[in-house]
């Protein structure tokens, strides 16, 4: 294939990819996905502010360093998760443009635990002193995260895969050295 192709090739793959992502921004599913994500935003921010804050206050030091711990973390992730589903609803609402959306501070960043660290199911197991609201709060911030994760890989990372065809840039750049 020469580069021509190539390119011509990217030229309607990447527009059928942003279309999809349009299309997403404006199904019932993103509907139901913000609703629901912005319901857990505002759950958690009313207990954190509320019942939490007494929670937290029956707890020993140790487990009180655990709880503050964890709520940042939650905080950390449904910070992620809505400025995420405000990003799609700017698209929706053409407040934002495709190639804005797509740069890296609106994606959602990856969430490697380290061996060291306690996943939400593991703290639910080694921390039963933890009040129960935060451990719901916890595993429910933690499957919505995955679930935004893996539609940002999708509807990103097709438009980011054909962008940079990673072969097509090799054989470029060997025929730029092979002319030198």
């Amino acid at each position: 294939m020469n580069a021509y192709n190539n390119e011509n090739n990217n030229d309607r793959v990447i527009p059928q990819a942003e279309g999809r992502l349009l299309e997403f921004a404006k199904s019932e599913l993103f509907e139901k996905t913000f609703r629901e994500g912005m319901d857990l935003v505002e759950e958690t921010a009313a207990y954190l502010d509320g019942p939490g804050r007494s929670d937290s206050r029956k707890l020993s030091r140790g487990d009180a360093l655990v709880y503050a711990s964890q709520s940042m973390r939650l905080t950390t992730k449904l910070m992620q998760v809505a400025s995420w589903l405000l990003v799609q609803r700017a698209i929706k609402e053409n407040e934002m443009e495709l190639h804005e959306a797509r740069e890296s501070k609106y994606r959602i960043v990856s969430d490697k635990k380290p061996e060291d660290k306690l996943s939400f199911e593991g703290l639910a197991k080694a921390s039963l002193v933890l009040p129960a609201t935060l451990l719901d709060l916890c595993a429910r911030a933690e499957q919505l995260y995955e679930r935004i994760s893996r539609l940002d890989r999708s509807l990103y990372g097709t438009i980011e895969a054909q962008a940079g065809n990673s072969v097509a840039d090799q054989i470029n750049r060997l025929k730029s050295e092979f002319k030198k």
